[in-house]
């Protein structure tokens, strides 16, 4: 670890408290001038710092910068994250490391990504400072292909989890993998797999999720106006590391738990959809249904126009709206 992580990782630990020249170079084991060397690096980063004669270093409480350091002082599992300000995408990174060997529980962490993934295909606006964008590797044993649904929907209530401990208001799941705030969507998640062709189960899963934490710079884009919106409306301090940080601790409980907590019940309880009239999309085409129930694999239980009956495990939905304007 640099001097300078080595001192983020201090300041993180003790946000807003000063800390004197002596006891950083007594704790870090370095002279004053590498101190006064990292807190420039640092402050050139974005980092908020304060010095002052005889009182030494503090970092502002009121810092909203996501780090491996701000992130892992509010985690409860051990885990190597890496953060990085950009990125193509944290999905094709992480897959990057996967391919070479990483163990599950490596976690990448970007500030923006310039070609965010998104399903069917889509690209996930993921602008600079705005969001926070997650991927986590993953080496289920014995998990067929079929059940990777879990995962995505595991990382949707981990998600809802999230939101509602760092924001004042209630978070809904869209089947399968959007998390909505005020009825517009705050959080897209996406999980991309590799099967191992000799025994057909999961060789390791991708999950990626990006979470909309502020309104970005200048709005969103004309084409998510009246779809996209944030968990928070206003800059809160460390908002960003705790909601990276609880997603993770909720997300890995469930995960990490036999029976997964029996999350399905809180999944169904936190849906967007039951019940409701909605577009079913496929490659085939759209079909309107009425969502009759979710099952305890997550699956969707829908009745068609035409009285017929289907059970949709992957695929998506459109809210249909009650009146003229856009479905979510």
């Amino acid at each position: 670890m640099s001097t300078k992580d080595e001192l983020l990782q201090l300041f993180e630990t003790r946000k807003g408290e000063w800390l004197s020249g002596a006891e950083i170079a007594e704790k870090l084991q370095i002279s004053r001038t590498a101190i006064w060397k990292a807190v420039e690096t640092l402050r050139a980063e974005g980092y908020a710092i304060e010095a002052v004669r005889s009182r030494g270093y503090c970092l502002s409480p009121d810092t909203d910068i996501v780090s491996a350091q701000g992130v892992g002082k509010y985690l409860k599992k051990d885990l190597d994250i890496t953060v990085v300000e950009e990125v193509a995408s944290t999905n094709t990174m992480l897959k990057e490391l996967a391919s070479e060997g990483a163990k599950e529980g490596r976690v990448v962490i970007a500030n923006s990504q310039t070609a965010g993934k998104g399903r069917m295909g889509r690209q996930f606006f993921s602008p600079k400072d705005s969001g926070v964008y997650i991927s986590v590797l993953l080496r289920p044993r014995t998990v067929a292909p079929e059940k990777a649904l879990k995962i995505t929907t595991m990382a949707a209530v981990a998600a809802s989890r999230a939101i509602e401990e760092v924001a004042p208001e209630e978070a809904k799941i869209k089947w399968v993998n959007d998390v909505f705030v005020n009825d517009l969507k705050v959080t897209g998640i996406l999980t991309e797999a590799s099967m191992s062709m000799e025994s057909g189960h999961l060789e390791y899963a991708v999950l990626g999720i990006g979470f909309n934490v502020y309104l970005p710079e200048g709005g969103f884009p004309e084409e998510l106006k009246t779809i996209a919106g944030a968990i928070l409306q206003k800059k809160e301090p460390d908002a960003k590391n705790r909601i990276a940080a609880s997603f993770l601790n909720h997300f890995f409980e469930i995960y990490d738990d036999p029976d997964h907590l029996h999350y399905e019940q809180y999944y169904k309880e936190k849906s967007l959809v039951l019940g409701k009239k909605v577009d079913v999309l496929s490659g085939t085409g759209t079909r309107r249904a009425e969502v009759l129930d979710i099952t305890d694999d997550c699956n969707l239980v829908v009745r068609y126009e035409d009285g017929s009956e289907g059970i949709l495990s992957s695929g998506e939905v459109r809210i249909r709206p009650l009146k003229e304007g856009k479905s979510k």
